[in-house]
Protein backbone atom coordinates (compact mmCIF):
# COMPACT_ATOMS: atom_id res chain seq x y z
CA UNK A 1 0.00 0.00 0.00
CA UNK A 2 2.85 2.38 0.68
CA UNK A 3 4.78 1.73 -2.51
CA UNK A 4 1.32 2.13 -4.15
CA UNK A 5 1.05 5.88 -2.79
CA UNK A 6 4.80 6.28 -3.23
CA UNK A 7 3.82 6.05 -7.37
CA UNK A 8 0.88 7.75 -7.28
CA UNK A 9 3.12 10.71 -5.13
CA UNK A 10 5.64 10.39 -7.78
CA UNK A 11 3.11 10.58 -11.08
CA UNK A 12 1.86 13.93 -9.70
CA UNK A 13 4.70 15.42 -8.83
CA UNK A 14 5.97 14.90 -12.62
CA UNK A 15 2.22 15.87 -14.40
CA UNK A 16 2.74 18.89 -12.05
CA UNK A 17 6.37 19.53 -13.12
CA UNK A 18 5.45 18.97 -17.05
CA UNK A 19 2.63 21.65 -16.61
CA UNK A 20 4.68 24.27 -15.56
CA UNK A 21 7.33 23.23 -18.25
CA UNK A 22 4.72 23.38 -20.64
CA UNK A 23 3.45 26.76 -19.24
CA UNK A 24 6.77 28.24 -19.39
CA UNK A 25 7.45 27.23 -23.32
CA UNK A 26 4.44 28.69 -24.00
CA UNK A 27 5.20 32.00 -22.25
CA UNK A 28 7.93 31.89 -24.33
CA UNK A 29 6.83 31.57 -27.50
CA UNK A 30 3.92 33.97 -27.01
CA UNK A 31 6.48 36.89 -25.99
CA UNK A 32 9.07 35.71 -28.76
CA UNK A 33 5.82 35.97 -31.30
CA UNK A 34 4.69 39.51 -29.93
CA UNK A 35 8.69 40.89 -30.67
CA UNK A 36 7.67 40.39 -34.31
CA UNK A 37 5.51 43.65 -34.43
CA UNK A 38 8.94 45.37 -33.85
CA UNK A 39 10.56 47.49 -31.57
CA UNK A 40 8.30 50.37 -31.41
CA UNK A 41 5.02 48.62 -31.23
CA UNK A 42 4.97 49.01 -27.49
CA UNK A 43 5.13 52.67 -27.80
CA UNK A 44 1.96 54.77 -27.00
CA UNK A 45 0.58 57.08 -29.66
CA UNK A 46 2.20 60.12 -27.92
CA UNK A 47 5.47 58.55 -27.69
CA UNK A 48 5.18 57.52 -31.33
CA UNK A 49 4.57 60.64 -32.52
CA UNK A 50 7.11 62.20 -31.00
CA UNK A 51 9.89 60.01 -31.89
CA UNK A 52 8.80 60.57 -35.29
CA UNK A 53 9.15 64.27 -34.79
CA UNK A 54 13.00 64.14 -33.79
CA UNK A 55 13.72 61.93 -36.53
CA UNK A 56 12.00 64.24 -39.21
CA UNK A 57 14.18 67.29 -37.70
CA UNK A 58 17.37 65.10 -37.20
CA UNK A 59 17.42 63.73 -40.26
CA UNK A 60 19.87 66.17 -43.10
CA UNK A 61 16.81 66.17 -45.81
CA UNK A 62 14.34 63.48 -47.25
CA UNK A 63 12.29 63.21 -50.31
CA UNK A 64 9.21 64.34 -50.20
CA UNK A 65 5.78 64.29 -51.91
CA UNK A 66 2.21 65.71 -51.66
CA UNK A 67 -0.64 64.73 -53.85
CA UNK A 68 -4.34 65.17 -53.80
CA UNK A 69 -6.72 63.34 -56.32
CA UNK A 70 -9.77 65.35 -55.52
CA UNK A 71 -8.62 69.36 -55.85
CA UNK A 72 -11.74 71.64 -55.67
CA UNK A 73 -13.25 72.89 -58.83
CA UNK A 74 -12.38 76.35 -59.63
CA UNK A 75 -9.33 76.88 -57.17
CA UNK A 76 -6.19 78.11 -57.49
CA UNK A 77 -4.01 75.59 -55.50
CA UNK A 78 -1.33 72.41 -55.11
CA UNK A 79 -1.63 69.07 -57.03
CA UNK A 80 1.46 68.06 -56.87
CA UNK A 81 4.64 68.48 -55.34
CA UNK A 82 7.88 66.54 -55.32
CA UNK A 83 11.61 66.87 -54.90
CA UNK A 84 14.13 66.50 -52.31
CA UNK A 85 13.66 68.95 -48.42
CA UNK A 86 16.93 69.86 -46.25
CA UNK A 87 16.99 72.00 -43.12
CA UNK A 88 19.26 73.72 -44.73
CA UNK A 89 16.40 74.87 -45.10
CA UNK A 90 16.02 74.38 -48.96
CA UNK A 91 14.00 72.46 -51.46
CA UNK A 92 14.62 71.45 -54.68
CA UNK A 93 11.93 69.74 -56.64
CA UNK A 94 8.30 70.71 -59.02
CA UNK A 95 5.34 71.84 -57.84
CA UNK A 96 2.07 71.08 -60.31
CA UNK A 97 -0.07 74.26 -59.67
CA UNK A 98 -4.11 74.09 -60.69
CA UNK A 99 -5.00 77.63 -62.54
CA UNK A 100 -7.98 78.25 -64.14
CA UNK A 101 -8.48 74.24 -64.69
CA UNK A 102 -5.58 73.69 -66.02
CA UNK A 103 -2.39 72.19 -64.52
CA UNK A 104 1.03 73.32 -65.03
CA UNK A 105 4.42 71.46 -63.68
CA UNK A 106 6.57 73.72 -62.05
CA UNK A 107 10.27 73.52 -61.34
CA UNK A 108 10.97 74.87 -57.78
CA UNK A 109 14.32 75.96 -55.81
CA UNK A 110 13.69 77.57 -52.81
CA UNK A 111 16.70 78.47 -50.24
CA UNK A 112 17.38 81.34 -48.34
CA UNK A 113 14.14 82.41 -47.70
CA UNK A 114 13.39 83.22 -51.38
CA UNK A 115 11.78 80.92 -54.23
CA UNK A 116 12.38 80.34 -57.63
CA UNK A 117 10.18 79.14 -60.27
CA UNK A 118 10.26 78.23 -64.19
CA UNK A 119 6.97 79.76 -64.81
CA UNK A 120 5.15 78.35 -67.73
CA UNK A 121 5.53 80.42 -71.07
CA UNK A 122 8.48 82.83 -69.43
CA UNK A 123 12.63 82.11 -69.59
CA UNK A 124 14.54 81.53 -67.41
CA UNK A 125 14.13 81.58 -63.40
CA UNK A 126 11.83 84.28 -61.65
CA UNK A 127 11.57 84.94 -57.85
CA UNK A 128 8.23 84.39 -56.91
CA UNK A 129 6.11 84.47 -53.68
CA UNK A 130 4.57 81.11 -53.98
CA UNK A 131 1.37 82.01 -51.27
CA UNK A 132 -0.25 83.75 -54.66
CA UNK A 133 -0.39 80.32 -56.11
CA UNK A 134 -1.68 79.07 -52.83
CA UNK A 135 1.28 77.12 -51.74
CA UNK A 136 3.92 77.77 -48.83
CA UNK A 137 7.45 78.58 -49.38
CA UNK A 138 8.69 74.71 -49.73
CA UNK A 139 11.87 75.29 -48.15
CA UNK A 140 9.87 75.81 -44.75
CA UNK A 141 8.08 72.51 -45.13
CA UNK A 142 11.48 70.79 -43.39
CA UNK A 143 11.07 73.75 -40.08
CA UNK A 144 10.74 71.85 -37.30
CA UNK A 145 8.07 74.61 -36.01
CA UNK A 146 6.45 75.07 -39.26
CA UNK A 147 6.90 71.90 -41.49
CA UNK A 148 5.36 68.97 -41.71
CA UNK A 149 7.30 67.69 -38.21
CA UNK A 150 5.18 70.72 -36.50
CA UNK A 151 2.16 68.66 -37.24
CA UNK A 152 3.02 65.58 -35.19
CA UNK A 153 3.44 67.87 -32.07
CA UNK A 154 0.34 69.63 -32.52
CA UNK A 155 -1.83 66.12 -32.81
CA UNK A 156 -4.78 66.28 -30.44
CA UNK A 157 -6.72 62.39 -29.22
CA UNK A 158 -3.89 60.68 -30.65
CA UNK A 159 -4.64 56.61 -31.17
CA UNK A 160 -3.02 54.06 -32.06
CA UNK A 161 -4.04 51.71 -34.88
CA UNK A 162 -3.24 48.76 -36.95
CA UNK A 163 0.12 47.63 -38.08
CA UNK A 164 0.18 46.37 -41.76
CA UNK A 165 3.07 45.68 -44.08
CA UNK A 166 4.77 47.97 -46.79
CA UNK A 167 7.83 50.05 -47.86
CA UNK A 168 10.00 48.06 -50.71
CA UNK A 169 8.70 45.01 -50.92
CA UNK A 170 6.47 45.22 -47.84
CA UNK A 171 9.87 44.74 -45.82
CA UNK A 172 8.71 47.61 -43.24
CA UNK A 173 5.81 47.71 -40.62
CA UNK A 174 4.09 50.55 -40.02
CA UNK A 175 1.79 51.45 -37.60
CA UNK A 176 -1.20 54.20 -38.50
CA UNK A 177 -2.16 56.49 -35.83
CA UNK A 178 -5.18 59.01 -35.94
CA UNK A 179 -5.77 62.72 -34.67
CA UNK A 180 -6.71 66.07 -35.66
CA UNK A 181 -4.51 69.09 -36.02
CA UNK A 182 -5.84 72.78 -35.90
CA UNK A 183 -6.25 74.97 -39.07
CA UNK A 184 -3.92 77.21 -37.53
CA UNK A 185 -0.65 74.30 -37.70
CA UNK A 186 -1.77 73.36 -41.47
CA UNK A 187 -2.13 76.86 -43.07
CA UNK A 188 1.96 76.33 -42.68
CA UNK A 189 1.85 73.83 -45.25
CA UNK A 190 -1.22 75.11 -47.43
CA UNK A 191 -1.76 79.00 -46.20
CA UNK A 192 -5.57 78.89 -47.13
CA UNK A 193 -6.30 76.50 -44.94
CA UNK A 194 -8.96 76.69 -42.25
CA UNK A 195 -10.94 74.78 -39.45
CA UNK A 196 -9.66 71.42 -37.85
CA UNK A 197 -8.07 68.51 -40.28
CA UNK A 198 -8.39 65.04 -39.23
CA UNK A 199 -4.92 63.51 -39.88
CA UNK A 200 -3.88 59.38 -39.95
CA UNK A 201 0.04 58.89 -40.09
CA UNK A 202 1.71 56.02 -40.87
CA UNK A 203 5.11 55.71 -38.83
CA UNK A 204 7.85 52.56 -39.40
CA UNK A 205 8.87 50.91 -35.98
CA UNK A 206 12.13 52.61 -36.51
CA UNK A 207 10.22 56.02 -35.58
CA UNK A 208 10.41 57.10 -39.22
CA UNK A 209 6.88 59.37 -40.66
CA UNK A 210 6.40 57.49 -43.84
CA UNK A 211 3.07 59.09 -44.94
CA UNK A 212 0.06 61.67 -43.64
CA UNK A 213 -3.42 62.01 -44.56
CA UNK A 214 -4.76 65.06 -43.83
CA UNK A 215 -8.49 65.88 -44.66
CA UNK A 216 -10.18 69.08 -44.20
CA UNK A 217 -10.55 72.84 -45.74
CA UNK A 218 -7.70 73.84 -47.39
CA UNK A 219 -9.50 76.57 -49.83
CA UNK A 220 -11.78 78.97 -48.90
CA UNK A 221 -15.45 78.19 -50.07
CA UNK A 222 -14.85 75.06 -51.16
CA UNK A 223 -15.46 71.60 -50.16
CA UNK A 224 -13.15 69.12 -47.59
CA UNK A 225 -10.45 67.29 -49.24
CA UNK A 226 -7.12 65.27 -48.55
CA UNK A 227 -3.57 65.42 -49.46
CA UNK A 228 -0.92 62.97 -48.37
CA UNK A 229 2.54 63.45 -47.78
CA UNK A 230 4.85 60.53 -48.44
CA UNK A 231 8.83 60.73 -46.63
CA UNK A 232 11.15 58.53 -48.23
CA UNK A 233 14.78 58.12 -47.97
CA UNK A 234 16.10 59.89 -44.80
CA UNK A 235 19.71 60.69 -44.31
CA UNK A 236 19.35 62.37 -48.07
CA UNK A 237 22.30 64.98 -48.56
CA UNK A 238 22.07 67.79 -51.49
CA UNK A 239 23.57 71.00 -51.61
CA UNK A 240 20.56 73.32 -52.73
CA UNK A 241 21.52 76.86 -54.47
CA UNK A 242 19.66 79.85 -56.23
CA UNK A 243 19.49 79.08 -59.51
Amino acid sequence: MWKADRVTSRTRLASALLATTLGVLASTATACSGSDSGAGSGATAAEALAQAKTNLDDTSGVDLTLSTDDLPDGVTGVERAEGVGTHAPAFDGTITVVLSGQAFEVPVIAVDQSVYAQIPLTPGWQEIDPAEYGAPDPAQLMSPDQGFSSLLAATTGAEKGESVRGGDDNSEVLTEYTGSVSGDVVKNIIPTASGDFDVTYEITDDGELRSAVLTGVFYEDSEPMSYTVGFEDYGTEKDITAP
